[in-house]
């Protein structure tokens, strides 16, 4: 196995050449090496974060003598990394191998990475599970740079930001980034700091739907069906000229329900009630099983039935470092004009 491994890795690694070239050429020193469930290991990655070098398995962990293979080929090919392996394998993709004190340190140390010339704080442990920027996002980022000079943009379900920081580095005139986590809500303050920005981000901790309801001029009660609702900020009604739309797969608050697979529209509609017209909103689904065709032709319908028809459509797919066998890739990235 450790042999076929080898084989596999360079494969990968000889399929990303022409990619590299012009990541690094664009100031990006973090991409995905080694994309297991189509390159031939499902369940394992291998991710660059600058001078990171992240494995993690999801399904089974790596057998004896696996990771030696792994850091052993890509010290030869990028040497400087520092190897950290996180097996998430465990329910809910916890991480459920120990490390020595010396690599504990190494996982938990915060560390720097580069994308499109943008710094972005990479974290291989730490409270939650990802390391703060996700890498199959860039063409989205990278999307967002080219739209968001002297424009209003509104990230929501903000995670760390990073669409919020890119904007605001591409120019953007204003920039809100929408989340209720405050973990990430400081990560983004942090990818902030870290870079020299025209503009100033807003972070907002919030849940999206009072906040996004607010902006949509559509308001949220503080009662509701006689119950008191939880404190959230009070926003003015504001339409931006980009919106970007990231929704978790499923979440349940007392203020709504994401449900991707079943009910996009919920999360849609307010985002879309905040885009300006002749605005760009950016929706996001990152659910494998969800038809990319069908998604589009209810986003369509339901914009439509809310008055605010699309115009045009742009699909945005995700960069060579996540390929796919059929075209079909779990995340899906569409950029309607409305």
């Amino acid at each position: 196995m450790p042999n076929d491994l080898r084989s596999l890795l360079a494969t990968a690694f000889a399929n990303r050449a022409d990619l590299l070239v012009q990541l690094h050429a664009e100031e990006t020193n973090a991409y995905r090496l080694f994309h297991g469930s189509v390159e031939g290991i499902p369940g394992l990655t291998v991710d660059r974060y600058g001078d990171l070098l992240l494995v993690q398995t999801f399904h089974t962990p790596l057998a004896e003598g696996e990771l030696d293979v792994i850091g052993a080929y890509f010290a030869g090919v990028l040497p400087g990394l520092t190897t950290v392996y996180n097996d998430r394998s465990d329910a809910n993709s916890r991480i459920r191998n120990a490390l020595a004190d010396a690599e504990l340190e190494a996982a938990m140390l915060p560390r720097e990475a580069k994308e499109l010339g943008i710094n972005y704080r990479i974290q291989a442990r730490h409270a939650g599970q990802d390391p703060w920027l996700f890498l199959d996002m860039r063409a989205g980022r990278r999307r967002v740079i080219q739209e968001a000079e002297g424009k209003s943009v509104l990230n929501l379900f903000a995670y760390t930001a990073g669409v919020g920081i890119a904007a605001a580095k591409a120019g953007a005139r204003f920039v809100m980034n929408v989340d209720f986590a405050e973990s990430s809500i400081m990560v983004g303050k942090e990818n902030a700091r870290l870079n020299t920005l025209a503009t100033r981000p807003r972070f907002v901790q919030s849940d999206v739907f009072p906040a996004v309801r607010q902006l949509a001029g559509i308001g949220q009660p503080k009662m509701v069906r006689g119950k008191r609702m939880p404190p959230f900020p009070t926003l003015e009604a504001r339409q931006f000229d980009l919106v970007f739309l990231d929704p978790p797969r499923y979440a349940k608050s007392l203020f709504g329900v994401v449900d991707l697979i079943n009910d996009y529209s919920s999360v849609f509609k307010p985002a879309l009630l905040a885009t300006a017209p002749g605005g760009s909103i950016i929706c996001c689904n990152n659910v494998a099983q969800v038809d990319a065709d069908a998604w589009l032709d209810q986003l369509q319908r339901s914009a439509a039935k809310a008055g605010r028809p699309v115009r045009e459509y742009e699909w945005i797919a995700p960069e060579a470092d996540f390929p796919s066998s059929d075209g079909k890739h779990p995340l899906k990235m569409v950029l309607l004009r409305v």
